[in-house]
């Protein structure tokens, strides 16, 4: 009963955020805001991950790859597709949700203890749209470009730590990286962006927003929502990969 309640509370929460605005200019600038804290604040955690994330592949592709019929260039192609398909929208976004989930979490939590959303209710704003919609926006325009900007610095890292430790040389990865490319890969991986930014901005939302209780139910809100985030980003990886591969 606890999941259907929640689950329920959820969806009217959604419906209610999105209600007419009464002010485009102040959302606008919300909207801007969140996404400078969304997009510029995880920047550097994401480069760090996806550097490291391509190397790493790197490496141990070619430990595994131990057939000397195995053209070189076949660790291009699989770090390639690793990093588009899986890695960068996948990994990524679960390390947003701890990142950006927790932040939204607490922020949300910390109004509504202090009754700060009671005092904007009463002078009749709508604080499910004010309050959690342009985070939301902001999170669906700003964490799918995090993901391309992951899988390009997460081939540059493979192909860095390939030529760094002479597995291969550069001509081989670039010749490797062209070959039997995709394009329906990084229509796959955006739509997983897309859904994934949905997923850990609403989450933590939801409970940040319907917080009750002291300072201590703010940290077990943040932890339920990354966690809560975290298993239906999960989730949805498996349903869309069933769906669209």
């Amino acid at each position: 009963m606890t999941f259907f309640t929640e689950f329920g509370s959820y969806l009217l929460t959604l419906r209610g955020m999105f209600t007419r605005p009464e002010n485009g200019k102040m959302y606008w600038k919300e909207f801007m805001h969140q996404c400078s804290e969304i997009g510029i604040g995880s920047l550097g955690i994401v480069a760090i991950i996806s550097i490291f994330m391509g190397a790493v592949s790197t490496l141990q592709t070619a430990y595994q790859l131990v057939s000397p019929i195995i053209p070189l260039s076949t660790i291009a192609q699989i770090v390639r597709d690793t990093v588009i398909l899986e890695f960068s929208p996948t990994l990524v976004c679960i390390v947003l949700a701890g990142v950006v989930g927790s932040k939204i979490a607490s922020e949300l939590g910390n109004m509504r203890v202090s009754e700060q959303i009671d005092a904007l209710e009463i002078m009749g704003i709508n604080t499910k749209c004010y309050l959690i919609l342009p985070k939301l926006l902001a999170s669906i325009c700003v964490i799918p470009m995090l993901v391309v900007i992951s899988a390009v610095l997460g081939i540059w890292g493979g192909r860095l730590a390939g030529t760094a430790t002479g597995i291969l040389s550069p001509a081989a990865f670039d010749k490797g990286l062209h070959q039997y490319f995709k394009p329906y890969n990084v229509f796959f991986a955006m739509a997983k962006a897309y859904t994934f930014a949905f997923i850990i901005s609403s989450i933590p939302a939801f409970y940040g927003y319907n917080v009750q209780g002291g300072a201590l139910e703010i940290g077990r809100a943040s932890t339920k929502s990354v966690v809560v985030s975290c298993v239906l980003v999960l989730f949805a990886d498996y349903l869309l990969s069933a769906l669209l591969l």
